[in-house]
């Protein structure tokens, strides 16, 4: 009896063993990818930060509006529903048909576009991705910062390129608004290896807004992209706060009761 308690007291003690070197190299994978991770969302460019609020109402309004202006001719939200954009943008089915529904359609339709997907291929190199959970996948700084970094570069095809995302087929639909500018980049040499290192934007010509202006108006339309990938957040961090009082006020009538079962045992 006492060997089959000791092989299987041997077999418990290498089975934890494994366990545990399993885990703690998938932790070494993980810390020792995160910097890749970031350094390839941001080409080795640093973040800006777009500070938005999901919980205000107003620029949701705004950023809506921008998406259907100058995103939705080629970009669709599948797994958003006009009505539901409208319940909780506080928006009237009036204000929401002759706004944000330019191509027609019923107010439980989804957010989709009639751009064939062949079409689309042809002309972009690819079709343009569907923006529903972009901003859960990529993050609303990679946004905020790719949707301000484009550039004129007269070799792309569209005229322009970007400074997160090098070589992007997406035209900067956005130049209107805040002009032309032109990446400044100046070269660097690390033991014998040039590089060439972003300086900054240097401005050609103006746009219709002013620089605080556009950034707002990006900020409005990464708002709206992170609302649209998880629209219950809200709920969600309100829950979450009763869940945690449950779980507190829980907790000490648990340790209250324990105390009060073993006060008589030593």
């Amino acid at each position: 009896m006492d060997i089959f308690l000791n092989q299987s007291m041997r077999q418990t003690e290498v089975e934890g063993t494994l366990r545990t070197r399993a885990l703690s190299g998938l932790l070494l994978m993980l810390l020792l990818g995160m910097p890749a991770l970031a350094l390839g969302a941001g080409g080795g460019i640093p973040l800006l930060h777009a500070n938005n609020d999901v919980s205000n109402t107003g620029s949701l309004q705004r950023g809506a509006r921008n998406f259907v202006n100058y995103c939705m001719g080629c970009h669709s939200a599948k797994y958003v529903r006009y009505n539901q954009l409208a319940k909780d943008l506080q928006i009237s089915e009036d204000q929401l048909v002759n706004n944000l529904m330019l191509a027609g359609g019923k107010p439980h339709d989804r957010m989709e576009i009639a751009m064939p997907e062949a079409d689309a291929s042809r002309w972009f190199g690819a079709p343009p991705p569907d923006l529903s959970l972009i901003a859960r996948s990529r993050g609303t700084d990679f946004l905020f910062t790719f949707l301000k970094g484009f550039y004129v570069d007269e070799s792309r095809p569209t005229g322009v390129n970007n400074l997160v995302l090098e070589s992007a087929a997406m035209p900067n639909v956005l130049w209107e608004l805040q002009g032309s500018q032109r990446a400044v980049f100046v070269e660097e040499e690390h033991d014998g290896i040039v590089t060439h290192e972003f300086e900054g934007f240097e401005q050609i010509s103006p746009g219709q807004l002013s620089p605080e202006e556009f950034d707002q108006f990006v900020r409005d339309l990464v708002n709206f992209l992170e609302y649209i990938g998880e629209p219950i957040q809200l709920q969600r961090r309100q829950l979450g706060i009763w869940v945690l009082m449950f779980l507190l006020v829980f907790g000490l009538f648990s340790w209250a009761l324990k105390q009060e079962i073993w006060k008589d045992i030593k």
